[in-house]
C-alpha cells in the first residue's frame, strides 16, 4: 500500500510563516467508507488565505496544531463509493497537504477537462472565479471607469485586470518591484502600474488616476488600502478579496480614517467569498473559457514541482515572489 505523505502543523505562528511551523510525516493510505472517495493529489493549491488561517476561524474552522495543514487540490479520483464519481474523474477538494485524503463525495467539485490540465486550478478554478464575481458582482465597473487592483500580478489580480480591460475601463495595477509592474502593463494590457515599493503610493496613485478611482479591487489590505481609500471617487466601490499584507504581518493593522471616508465619500465596500457565487459558476466558466480561446484573457501559471517544497512555496506566495497562480505539482 502506497505511503501517504503529510505536512503536519507542527505549532501555530504568531509572527512571520516560517518553514519550522511544519513538519513532515508519513501515514497510512485511507480507505473511503460509504458515501466517500478515496482522492490522490495532483496539484496542490498555494493561496494567500493558508496564511490567513492560521489566525483562527474565517470561513472555515480555525486550524489547529498537529492537524493536516489545509489546502484545496487538484485531485484524481482512486477509488469511489459513492454513484456520482469514478475512477479517473477529476476534482477539486480540500484534502489538505497530503498525498492522498477520503473525502465525503458532497464536499467534492467535479471538474471539466482542460489543456493545460492546470487551468483547471487557475483560471476555470477559484482564482478565475474570484476575479469574475468579485469584480463584475462587488465592484460592478461600467465601460469608461477607472479601475484599480492590488497584488494585480498575482493568481487573482492577474485576472481582475484583464476582465476590467474586456469590459471597457481604464486599469492600474499596483504590485511590488519594476520588474512586476513592467509585467502588468507589457503581457497583462494594465494601462498604468504602481511600484508599492518605490515610495509614496498615495501620491503614485494620484498621478496614475488623477480623476480618481471608481472600482478598488483589495487583496491585500493595510497601507495600500488606505492609499486608496484617500483617492477614491465619490459613490467609489471597494470589493474586498483579501489582506495578505496582514496575514504574515507581526502586528497587523486596517487603514486609518475609513470611517470618515467611507461617509464622506459615500463608498460601498464589499467583502465576499468566491462561494457566494457558488450556483452560477457555469455562467463565469462560459465567459472565462470563451475570454482565454479568444486571446482576451491570459493565463500565467507559477507551477513548483514537489510535494517536499510546499512549506518553501507558500513562504514565497507570502513574500511576493509568484507571477500568476502559484501551485506545486506532486505527482
Amino acid at each position: 500500500m502506497p505511503a501517504n505523505r503529510q505536512f503536519l502543523i507542527d505549532h501555530l505562528p504568531k509572527g512571520k510563516l516560517g518553514p519550522d511551523v511544519f513538519t513532515l510525516a508519513e501515514g497510512p493510505m485511507p480507505s473511503p467508507k460509504d458515501g466517500e472517495v478515496l482522492l490522490r493529489t495532483r496539484y496542490i493549491s498555494l493561496d494567500a488565505a493558508n496564511r490567513a488561517w492560521m489566525w483562527g476561524a474565517t470561513y472555515r474552522a480555525a486550524l489547529s496544531a498537529g492537524q493536516v495543514m489545509a489546502g484545496g487540490a487538484l485531485a484524481e479520483v482512486v477509488e469511489s463509493r459513492d454513484p456520482g464519481f469514478a475512477p479517473g474523474d477529476f476534482v477539486f477538494a480540500d484534502t489538505g497537504w497530503q498525498d492522498y485524503a477520503a473525502l465525503p463525495a458532497k464536499h467534492l467539485q467535479k471538474l471539466g477537462t482542460a489543456t493545460p490540465i492546470t487551468y483547471l486550478m487557475s483560471v476555470y478554478g477559484i482564482a478565475g472565479l474570484t476575479a469574475y464575481f468579485g469584480l463584475l458582482e462587488c465592484g460592478r465597473p461600467k465601460a469608461g471607469e477607472t479601475v484599480v487592483v492590488s497584488a494585480a500580478a498575482g493568481s487573482v489580480g492577474m485576472f481582475v485586470g484583464q476582465i476590467a480591460k474586456i469590459k471597457g475601463c481604464r486599469t492600474v495595477g499596483i504590485a511590488g518591484g519594476a520588474d512586476k509592474c513592467a509585467f502588468l502593463t507589457s503581457k497583462l494590457g494594465y494601462d498604468a502600474a504602481v511600484d508599492y515599493k518605490a515610495g509614496d503610493t498615495r501620491r503614485a496613485l494620484r498621478a496614475a488616476c488623477p480623476d480618481g478611482i471608481d472600482v478598488y479591487f483589495d487583496n491585500v489590505g493595510g497601507d495600500i488600502l488606505e492609499a486608496c481609500l484617500a483617492n477614491m471617487k465619490n459613490y467609489g466601490r471597494i470589493a474586498c478579496c483579501g489582506a495578505v499584507s496582514q496575514y504574515d504581518a507581526p502586528a497587523p493593522h486596517g487603514p486609518r480614517g475609513v470611517p470618515g471616508l467611507i461617509v464622506t465619500k459615500r463608498l460601498n465596500l464589499r467583502g465576499f467569498v468566491v462561494m457566494d457565487f457558488e450556483d452560477r459558476y457555469d455562467t463565469a466558466l462560459a465567459d472565462l473559457k470563451s475570454w482565454v480561446e479568444s486571446g482576451k484573457l491570459k493565463v500565467y501559471e507559477d507551477i513548483i514541482d514537489g510535494f517536499e517544497n510546499l512549506p518553501a512555496a507558500l513562504i514565497g506566495l507570502l513574500a511576493g515572489e509568484n507571477i500568476g497562480k502559484r501551485m506545486v505539482k506532486v505527482v
